[in-house]
């Protein structure tokens, strides 16, 4: 089992930045692929960005491309979702998840979820 924790979230102005984070306790997390999700009220849970277990691939949904960038630390457990130039329209909450497959833009191909984290934009 593999427990994920983001933080980070919180509420910013349109054009700010924020940074969140995704940790796990667990030794095996270098191995495993990671993706952020978001999820707004009333919509569905849409991908946002993925990274390869050793940084190589990443992948990103158009509509952050150019303003979001997820990297990781194997040697902390952690990954990072740096977002920059945000816009009332990135309110969500936003999930980590872990993978032993290569990430994907398919939720189903995750293993381990987190509880996630709010993110809300004003404008």
């Amino acid at each position: 089992q593999m427990q994920l924790v983001e933080s980070g979230g919180g509420l910013v102005q349109a054009g700010g930045s924020l940074r969140l984070s995704c940790a796990t306790s667990s030794s095996a997390f270098s191995i495993y692929g990671i993706g952020w999700f978001r999820q707004a009220p009333g919509k569905a849970r849409e991908f946002v960005a993925s990274i390869s277990w050793g940084s190589a691939i990443k992948d990103y949904t158009d509509s952050v491309q150019g303003r979001f960038t997820i990297s990781r630390d194997n040697a902390a457990n952690a990954a990072y979702l740096q977002m920059n130039s945000l816009k009332p329209e990135d309110t969500a909450v936003y999930y980590c998840a872990a993978t032993e497959r290569d990430p994907g833009r398919q939720g189903s191909l995750y293993d381990y979820w987190g509880q996630g984290t709010q993110v809300t934009v004003s404008s």
